[in-house]
């Protein structure tokens, strides 16, 4: 009935460890659990113990202790399905979720544990506000003044206020920094072993971040911190510099096992002109044929000395006619060949033939895949002028009409982030999803390379100011904006499509009924889940404050659906919210059927032994009812005798 227990785990495995250092003691509760001894902990991991105040390399700030036990606390919230405000609900493997992310990311732990490829967030950047993310531990001014030393014990300030940059100071920073830590320490466990983190920052917390990122993701997984230019211009209202550029900080979950994507290069790139091209494809000058290392002279690799004849652009390993005979000479000295005679003849259409002032030299000819572009490798300053923030406030202009949403981050960038970071068929997570630019650059790039990429946005629904021209149009919170830019982008992405097969340009469709369905190359659907308490009633989490006659009522709350209880057990189960979802009549009552007969549910009410038989018969891997859903007591007595029976593997549960 809640999220994965981290302390408990780490607990246990600590206990399997070093069994000596766990402890009992009396809980909050009154009842006995399990604790660490740190002492004894300690003596085991180190021969010499860290005094208390003993000056060593750290990174902190005040509340951060209660930062790292937020992330470790679990959560019984739970995610409800919202048909009506989807997209393509029973078919989509995308998602959009609203509510806190903190406690939406604790929500996914355990379900999409080890699966994200990537993740993309541009958090709020500290400009010296408070945060619509207040946690429970964030200080308020006057708890922070207390413990950070401005004032002493009288109340007389300490420092300077001349001195004193509100837009800096250290409740912002210890703010933002309790804000982002708990959030990226959950992320981590969703992301896989080969995942990789974009995370966009300005210089306000560029240095924190990177320190945060070294303690959670570990320095040794750092990739690159990545100067991001998105005004060439330069914002001419910055001090002493127009600034040009934010930050992108990379980090990969494990540095070993991850491989980074190349960008193509067309004919609009300046390192096209290095590109040749034959009858095979494209092609640039390799490495020289003539090996030159330490273990090439003739007397090491006789039978890689011989000759090579040459005419112009033509080459034979037997002499012929005005041919020019060239071996693997240096400066005097006789080395060797790369290749082997078999080895020349087989790739012969590889092989340039270079003569420079007399001098004839034989290269490889380096390829891209076969029928692909040319690549190249990202470079650290990263800069298109696609990149520019002015296009990503257009991009949304041209989908709605008018400038609803300030600042939001061209799809551009982050699809070329997709490219370097996943493969085509990655899932996507972007828990600060504002506008929604990240589900709508992994739209577009399935659509131009046919890619099955799957998004999961998250968004706190966070209220539209009443003057703003998005609350004029009608969106009275930032998730209103994000899911209405996935309709109107996906309905142009697939008029796109359907106006280049019909060799039509236009590609303003979107008040076609139909422009988001039945697409067989891009997915540009959605499930709308949204964050609320647990289905379940409180009985469940303080039964002390119930009555003997109170066990018995109803324990799922009375405004909660057959649907929401399903994706309540998908998330228990460990089913990834996109699975697809079948609902059929047995025997008179409404089942589900997830990931065909893996999971089958029931919780219409009046269940009887024909309902469950026809379900065993099935041979589900799970079956759930509802407590409340047997007809009769006799149900629950049969329950598992007919399950025996007819499917004795099959794991039954009763909620």
């Amino acid at each position: 009935m809640q999220s994965h227990d981290v302390t408990g785990s780490n607990t246990q495995k600590i206990a399997q460890l070093f069994p000596n250092c766990v402890t009992e003691r009396l809980g909050k509760d009154g009842k006995p659990e399990l604790a660490i001894d740190f002492e004894k902990l300690q003596a085991e991991l180190s021969n010499e113990i860290i005094a208390e105040g003993e000056e060593r390399y750290q990174f902190t700030w005040p509340d951060k202790r209660a930062a790292v036990r937020l992330a470790n606390t679990p959560t019984t919230m739970t995610l409800r399905p919202c048909r009506e405000e989807s997209v393509d609900f029973d078919n989509t493997q995308n998602l959009y979720i609203e509510g806190d992310n903190l406690d939406v990311l604790k929500v996914l732990r355990e379900t999409y544990l080890g699966k994200v490829k990537m993740i993309y967030i541009d958090p709020p950047y500290n400009t010296g506000n408070d945060f619509v993310y207040n946690d429970d531990f964030a200080q308020g001014k006057n708890d922070f003044e207390q413990s950070s030393g401005l004032f002493d014990e009288e109340g007389n300030q300490t420092i300077d206020p001349m001195q004193r940059n509100t837009e800096s100071n250290g409740r912002f920073h210890t703010d933002w920094l309790n804000m982002i830590y708990p959030r990226l320490k959950v992320a981590r466990d969703l992301l896989s072993e080969d995942g990789v983190i974009f995370i966009s920052i300005d210089d306000n917390e560029e240095r924190n971040l990177k320190n945060i990122c070294d303690e959670v993701f570990g320095n040794s997984n750092f990739i690159a911190m990545l100067p991001t230019v998105m005004n060439l211009k330069g914002n001419q209202d910055e001090y002493a510099f127009a600034g040009t550029h934010e930050y992108t900080c990379v980090y990969t979950k494990n540095k070993e096992l991850k491989s980074f994507g190349y960008f193509d290069i067309d004919e609009s790139d300046d390192e096209f002109s290095s590109w040749e091209n034959d009858e095979i494809g494209y092609y640039k000058k390799g490495a020289n044929l003539k090996s030159t290392g330490v273990n090439a002279p003739r007397e090491k690799r006789p039978n890689l000395f011989f000759p090579i004849y040459i005419n112009g652009d033509s080459f034979s390993l037997d002499y012929f006619e005005g041919a020019t005979e060239i071996l693997p000479i240096t400066d005097g000295k006789e080395m060797s060949w790369r290749w082997s005679k078999d080895k020349f003849n087989n790739e012969k259409h590889n092989v340039i033939i270079s003569n420079e002032n007399g001098k004839i030299s034989l290269y490889k000819k380096q390829r891209p895949a076969l029928g692909e572009l040319p690549t190249k490798k990202p470079k650290t300053l990263f800069y298109k002028p696609e990149y520019s923030s002015g296009n990503g406030t257009a991009q949304v202009k041209e989908l709605f009409g008018e400038k609803i949403f300030s600042n939001p981050k061209p799809f551009d960038l982050v699809k070329d982030f997709i490219k370097v970071g996943t493969n085509n068929d990655a899932i996507i997570l972007d828990f600060f999803s504002g506008s929604a630019t990240t589900a709508h650059a992994v739209m577009k790039l399935n659509a131009e390379d046919g890619g099955n990429r799957k998004f999961i946005m998250v968004q706190l629904p966070e209220k539209t100011d009443e003057k703003s021209e998005a609350y004029k149009a009608g969106y009275k919170n930032i998730c209103e904006i994000g899911k209405e830019r996935i309709r109107r982008a996906g309905a142009q992405i697939v008029g796109a499509q359907r106006a280049a097969s019909a060799g039509n340009t236009s590609n303003d469709l979107f008040n076609n009924a139909d422009a988001a369905r039945n697409v067989p190359t891009v997915d540009v659907g959605f499930r709308v889940l949204k964050l609320d308490s647990s289905n379940m009633e409180d009985v469940y989490y303080t039964p002390q404050d119930f009555d003997a006659q109170s066990l018995f009522n109803e324990n799922v709350k009375a405004d909660r659906t057959n649907e929401d209880l399903l994706f309540q057990v998908m998330l228990n189960l460990g089913i990834e919210l996109s699975a697809k979802i079948e609902s059929k009549q047995i025997a008179g009552k409404e089942v589900h059927f997830v990931d065909d007969n893996y999971l089958v549910a029931c919780f219409d009410r009046d269940v009887n032994e024909s309902t469950i038989t026809e379900i065993a018969k099935l041979q589900p891997i799970y079956f759930v009812m509802r407590d409340a859903s047997a007809a009769n007591d006799n149900v629950i007595d049969n329950f598992e005798q007919i399950f025996k029976h007819y499917s004795p593997e099959t794991v039954c549960r009763i909620i």
